[in-house]
């Protein structure tokens, strides 16, 4: 058989991602809006304002922490985080589902892939810089709105 070619195993890969989508992952970003929420999840891993994981990321949203929660939509058995868009909705913080929690993992600075993670503007321990926290939060209330105009499309 011939072999295929760079573009075509790329295509291939999309449309796995594509297929394995969980039937609640709605809000989906899109391509551009994805791309944004990967670069702000990078920012906050690089200055410890991100919480990974299912566990993580309830337990802060039970304290009253705020912020976006990003999940993956590729996650299988879907039971794990069915709950954690309705903790979201009753603390009024904004939600998003992503296509690949591989991508989601790469974003967050792990290896290991992530169901979901929640950024937040006041890192864990200690305080950023007032330079950073302008950084962080111009991109942060861009994604904040956008998140909120495409679930509202939803609903």
């Amino acid at each position: 058989m011939g072999s295929d070619t760079e573009a075509e195993k790329s295509i291939q890969k999309e449309k796995k991602k594509v297929i394995s989508l969980a039937p609640i992952a709605k809000p989906l970003a899109g391509k551009k809006l994805q791309k944004r929420t990967f670069k702000l999840i990078q920012k906050a891993a690089g200055k410890k304002c991100l919480k990974r994981g299912v566990k993580e990321v309830v337990k802060s949203i039970r304290r009253g922490q705020k912020g976006i929660c990003v999940i993956a939509g590729n996650i299988s058995p879907i039971d794990v985080i069915t709950h954690v868009p309705i903790l979201c909705e009753e603390a009024g913080i904004p939600y998003i589902y992503v296509p690949s929690k591989e991508d989601l993992a790469q974003a967050g600075a792990t290896k290991r892939p992530t169901c979901c993670v929640l950024v937040m503007l006041k890192p864990a321990k200690g305080e950023l810089s007032a330079e950073d926290l302008q950084k962080l939060k111009s991109d942060y209330e861009q994604v904040a709105d956008d998140v909120k105009e495409l679930s509202s499309s939803v609903i």
